[in-house]
């Protein structure tokens, strides 16, 4: 039973790994183009699977943090000059 709670902290000590792995590659200058994008939400999906079953406090903050690059970014636009009626 010893083992299995070995692997069960390498799967979690892999998870943060690679969670950190896919933030760093879901900068804006990274993930452009679409493709780029559906990439993205595949890996950050496919994290959301393995992290489901952890226990690890950590897998489930990362997993939050890479839910968060997939949505849009909000900008401020500011119109000047513009008359509303």
């Amino acid at each position: 039973m010893h083992n299995l709670g070995t692997i069960d902290l390498a799967l979690d000590e892999m998870l943060v790994n690679l969670a950190a792995i896919v933030l760093r590659l879901s900068t804006p200058e990274l993930t452009k183009t679409p493709e780029a994008r559906r990439a993205l939400a595949r890996s950050v999906h496919q994290y959301g699977v393995c992290a489901a079953r952890s226990n690890d406090p950590r897998v489930h903050e990362l997993k939050a943090q890479l839910e968060g690059t997939l949505k849009p970014s909000l900008r401020v636009v500011a119109v000047h000059g513009v008359k509303v009626s």
